[in-house]
C-alpha cells in the first residue's frame, strides 16, 4: 500500500512498520521505543534481537535520550558530529534507558542523523528517531529501488512511502565505533 507522509506517521504511532527510502536502500522503520513494534519488525525480517538495530533521526537532539555522551571523549563526539547529517552510522554509548530490543547484545547503539530528505521528513513528522533497517528478509538482498521490495515482505508491513528514491549510495552506510573510529561495516 502506498502511504503519504501523514499516513506513514499515523501507522508508526499505532505501532506499525513502514518501508521508506534511505541513503542506499529501502528501509523498514518503526518506533524504537515501542517494544511490540520492534518485535514485529524483527519477526518480519527474521532477525535476532541480539544483533541490534540502527536508529535514524532528523537531528542530533532526537537521538540524545538514547545516548550516554559522558562515556565518549569530546573530540570523538566532535568527529561524529562533523559527519552529520549524512550517510554515516556510528555506534555511540547507549544510555541506561536505551531499549535492549534496539541495542541487542551491545553496550552501544548504532545511530545516524540522516540527510536523506524522505527519511528526515518522516523522523521530523513522527517527532523522534526511527528504527532504520533494510527492508528485506534476513539473508535476502536489499532493495535499491522501490520496485525491488519483496511483495511478501511488504504484505507484512503497513505500507511504503509513495514518494521518494534512495540517496543513490552503492551499499548501505558504513558503521563505525564512535570511541575508536574503527570500522564495523564498510
Amino acid at each position: 500500500m502506498d502511504l503519504s507522509l501523514a499516513q506513514a506517521v499515523a501507522a508508526l504511532r499505532r505501532g506499525g512498520l513502514v518501508a521508506c527510502p534511505t541513503e542506499a536502500v529501502w528501509g523498514l522503520s518503526c518506533d524504537p521505543l515501542d517494544r511490540d513494534a520492534v518485535q514485529r519488525l524483527l519477526d518480519v525480517k527474521r532477525r535476532p534481537v541480539e544483533k541490534g538495530l540502527i536508529v535514524a533521526a532528523a537531528d542530533f537532539a532526537q537521538l540524545q535520550p538514547l545516548l550516554d555522551l559522558s562515556r565518549l571523549p569530546a573530540d570523538r563526539l566532535d568527529a561524529v558530529l562533523a559527519q552529520w547529517p549524512g550517510p554515516h552510522t556510528w555506534v555511540l554509548p547507549a544510555s541506561a534507558t536505551a531499549p535492549r530490543w534496539v541495542t541487542g547484545a551491545h553496550d552501544g547503539i548504532a545511530v545516524r542523523v540522516t540527510a536523506h530528505p524522505q527519511m528526515a521528513a518522516l523522523c521530523r513528522a513522527f517527532g523522534g528517531p526511527l528504527v532504520s533497517t533494510s527492508a528485506n528478509f534476513a539473508g535476502a538482498p536489499p532493495a535499491y529501488r522501490r520496485g525491488q521490495l519483496d511483495p511478501a515482505l511488504l504484505a507484512l508491513t503497513d505500507g511504503a512511502l509513495a514518494d521518494g528514491d534512495t540517496g543513490g549510495l552503492a551499499q548501505p552506510t558504513p558503521i563505525r565505533d564512535a570511541a575508536s573510529g574503527a570500522l564495523f561495516r564498510a
